[in-house]
């Protein structure tokens, strides 16, 4: 199905403005029980020399419901008007949309807009789970494999005695702790141990560092990509996973980079093993040259709702 052609008419209504600001940290972000965003994100490919076989992975569009979260209207158009678009759901049930583009001249732009609600506090998020995908969240993949280190910091931090989610909170804290925010002194290819060992790093490092403690301590946890409204471009953050009966799970987000919950703030596109499995732009083309990458993101608060107090 074309994602372009699904719109939902709620997202055409005009809403009420309530003017809250999401960077103020006085603000009581668990008061608002409703929030509505609109997301406006471009991804563009510069090319010295004509490409030809673009074949575009995006993993851009979340999932209609995530939890507390629904995707009200939804777009992805390309700047080549002969691209051909497939869309598909991967084993996360991330929304997937794979492009294809014969020739490229100079530039092929990516184009998403998103309009997203949150309904904070109604319910827990409880999903259906598999054992099997709960075994997945509790193995190390690439990103988050074990080392010596890794295993001695989770057998420190199990020594406080905390048990399940409180247990998670605790690794969080742990993180946030001992990390230090830095750009540019890592990378999509720094591992959970090289983060542990440098001490700084970004919202991804942050987040594969505390999957790693957590899945040695015997939780199982997954890395989620998004944004974080009003605090610039995309983030990562962590969602644990309690497992209930019937085959379901309560899912808990906990973002160590500011060390608190995620919030309706946070706006979730994609979950995973960990950044591999939900890298928003991937490809190949043939060509002398590669690609330089440039990205556009402007996500603003349409509407916002605060709980009436009794």
């Amino acid at each position: 199905m074309d994602a372009s052609s699904q719109h939902d008419s709620d997202g055409q209504h005009d809403v009420d403005v309530v003017a809250v600001d999401f960077r103020d940290r006085s603000t009581d972000f668990s008061r608002i029980d409703r929030a509505v965003y609109e997301v406006q994100q471009q991804f563009r490919y510069s090319y010295p020399a004509p490409i030809c076989d673009l074949r575009q992975r995006l993993v851009v569009v979340p999932r209609l419901a995530h939890g507390d979260q629904r995707v009200l209207s939804h777009c992805l158009e390309t700047s080549q008007p002969h691209s051909r678009k497939r869309m598909c759901v991967d084993r996360f049930g991330n929304v997937i949309f794979e492009i294809d583009i014969d020739k490229v001249e100079e530039t092929v732009d990516f184009d998403v807009s998103l309009i997203v609600e949150r309904l904070a506090g109604e319910r827990p998020h409880v999903e259906a789970v598999t054992r099997q995908a709960l075994e997945t969240y509790l193995r190390p993949s690439a990103l988050t494999r074990s080392n010596t280190t890794l295993r001695a910091v989770a057998a420190d931090i199990a020594c406080g005695g905390e048990q399940g989610t409180e247990l998670a909170i605790a690794v969080g804290g742990w993180v946030f702790r001992w990390m230090t925010y830095a750009f540019d002194r890592t990378g999509v290819h720094t591992t959970a141990g090289q983060a542990l060992a440098a001490r700084h790093g970004v919202c991804q490092d942050y987040a594969h560092l505390m999957l790693a403690l957590c899945r040695l301590l015997g939780i199982p946890a997954r890395y989620v990509s998004g944004y974080l409204v009003g605090e610039g471009g995309t983030h990562a953050w962590v969602e644990v996973l309690q497992p209930l009966s019937g085959g379901t799970a309560e899912i808990f987000a906990w973002d160590p980079t500011h060390d608190r919950p995620a919030d309706a703030r946070y706006v979730t596109v994609a979950v995973g093993r960990d950044y591999r499995d939900v890298a928003p732009v991937s490809g190949t083309c043939c060509g002398p040259h590669a690609g330089q990458l440039s990205t556009a993101l402007r996500v603003t608060v349409s509407h916002t709702a605060r709980e009436i107090a009794a």
